[in-house]
Formats: C-alpha cells, structure tokens, sequence
C-alpha cells in the first residue's frame, strides 16, 4: 500500500495550491485520512485531517481559515486545499493515512511527500 502525493510547487506569497494523495493497491474510503508537513531543521508537524467520511475535520491553529481538507471517496483521493500561503508554509508535506490524529504515530501509511515552496 502507497500513498502518492502530489500538487507540490513555487508560489509567491497569497497563492494557492492544492495538494492530492490518492493511494495504490487499495482503497481508502473507509480511512481517516490527514496531511501533515516538515521544515528542514523541524519536526513533522501535523496540519490537517478529515474523517473517513468527511463529516469531521480537524486544523492546525496555523493553517485554520486558510487550509480545507477534503476527500473524495469516489476518487478515492484526499486533498489539501492551501490558500493566503505565507513562506513560513514553506515544508515537505505528507499525506498519511489510518487516524485523524494529530500524532504522527497514530498513522500506518504515509505518502513519499510534495515540496511546497513559498517565497516572500
């Protein structure tokens, strides 16, 4: 089971981006699914997550008003949509797979990561 991530890029402060994850070798409807980010020199901090079936959603305080994750099970991809980004956004960020936890050790399955850049 894999998770690839995608939907990575540059973009100067106040863009957007929206981030995919869908998985291979099976599906994820019924999973909690979440996004989570690393800086260099940071730990993995958690960003968002989202119950199997959408009903409940949970934000970093850092990224509330500005980040919206979603799912589509039909897709059977999840998404980070990232708005008013600011360069302290800057991370590579994981799609992970099994909780809604804030916790990264709550999560069985993690994507290989997408560099999101955002210059000042």
């Amino acid at each position: 089971v894999q998770l690839q991530a995608s939907g990575g890029g540059l973009v100067q402060a106040g863009g957007s981006l929206r981030l995919s994850c869908a998985p291979s070798g099976r599906t994820f409807s019924s999973f909690n699914m979440g996004w989570f980010r690393q800086a260099p020199g940071k730990e993995r901090e958690f960003v968002a997550a989202i119950s199997w079936g959408g009903a409940r959603t949970n934000y970093a305080e850092s990224v509330q008003g500005r980040f919206t994750i979603s799912k589509d099970n039909v897709k059977n991809t999840v998404y980070l949509q990232m708005n008013s980004l600011k360069p302290e956004d800057t991370a590579v960020y994981y799609c992970a797979a099994d909780s809604i936890s804030t916790a990264p050790n709550e999560y069985n399955y993690w994507g290989q990561g997408t560099q999101v850049t955002v210059s000042s």
